[in-house]
């Protein structure tokens, strides 16, 4: 009963039976995305910035293995008897080990470190190892990320442009990718998850996955504009709109079949079995695939048709539309009746 009546919903949206006006109201789209945009901004400027990871701002490090608790106060206490001010990072790693990051120790410092460590931990002097990256390694590391993106983000800019011939696609999958980008990184900063190489790569998955969404829908969206055009039966922003509604049950598939898996390595596999590593991506993909379905509905689509509507062809067009539309009928003047 339920597959049948999911199947004549989607038969329903693909047909035009049924239709949510997804491009008609575009501004409460906006606005929301604009509230959403400002806070993801304004949170880690609140909250003194991000967690960034030992690779981009650079430290020390101490992996303690074999130990019998995974506290974090034993190893805070230890760095603190031979560095005061030290800042400390402490994190289990699995179930029998503790990674400790300080800010960059000097030789002798590192040695003490280790020897305070094994003393915390209980452990010998064998089952601790050091190692540190410089502040300059970090810094070539950040540079590398954000050339990364902005190159990740000129090609998807020009392929999305030669495919669908139009800059205003591409315009308008871009900058719901911006802010799919930004929302993801707000909250980053709001939960205070570091931000890892690991965390990197998932965030240009997440931008592949949404850009996948957005050229799934534009297809469509491509499709309907070029048959309408030739005919009068929708206004361009009306074509726009069923396209979405015809993609609409793909995209949130979609999105569940994406969600689900990365859902269970994000809860099981990171929580329950202490991989940071795999925290640091699926958190990115998690919050990725949900926010760039939803971009791509309700931000990107309404946007190319906002891009489109005040062409001259298009204009021509819809006033046609209109003009062959029957026009509703004037109310009637209510009848006095005489007083008897």
């Amino acid at each position: 009963m339920a597959v049948s009546r999911l199947t004549r919903f989607g038969n329903d949206l693909y047909t035009g039976a049924r239709s949510y006006d997804f491009v008609g109201k575009r501004k409460i789209w906006y606005t929301i995305a604009i509230v959403m945009v400002v806070a993801s901004i304004l949170i880690p400027v609140i909250k003194g910035g991000f967690n960034f990871g030992i690779e981009f701002r650079g430290g020390s490090q101490f992996q303690i293995t074999n130990v019998q608790t995974t506290a974090q106060k034993p190893g805070e206490e230890a760095v603190a008897s031979v560095v005061p001010n030290a800042v400390v990072h402490v994190t289990s790693v699995n179930n029998n080990a503790v990674r400790v990051q300080t800010d960059q120790l000097t030789a002798d410092q590192s040695r003490q470190v280790a020897d305070a460590l094994a003393k915390a931990y209980n452990v010998p002097g064998t089952e601790v190892a050091s190692s540190f990256i410089g502040p300059t390694w970090g810094a070539d590391v950040t540079q590398q990320s954000i050339q990364g993106l902005i190159v990740f983000l000129l090609l998807a800019f020009i392929a999305m442009a030669l495919y669908f011939r139009t800059w205003k696609m591409s315009a308008s999958a871009i900058i719901s990718l911006f802010h799919d980008l930004i929302i993801t990184a707000g909250i980053y900063a709001l939960v205070g998850f570091e931000i890892t190489p690991a965390t990197m790569i998932g965030f240009l998955t997440i931008l592949g996955y949404s850009l996948y969404d957005t050229v799934v829908v534009f297809d469509k969206v491509r499709e309907n504009t070029r048959e309408e055009l030739e005919l009068t039966r929708r206004t361009f922003a009306e074509a726009v709109n069923l396209a979405v509604n015809q993609t609409l049950v793909r995209s949130i598939n979609t999105a569940v079949v994406a969600v689900l898996p990365v859902a269970s390595i994000l809860f099981i596999g990171a929580f329950a079995l202490g991989a940071d590593t795999l925290r640091d991506i699926s958190l990115a993909l998690l919050i990725g695939i949900i926010v760039g379905t939803y971009s791509t509905i309700f931000l990107a689509a309404p946007m190319y048709s906002q891009f489109r509507e005040g062409e001259a062809a298009i204009k021509k067009h819809d006033m046609k539309v209109r003009a062959t539309r029957p026009k509703a009928a004037a109310p009637v003047a209510p009848v006095p009746v005489a007083a008897e």
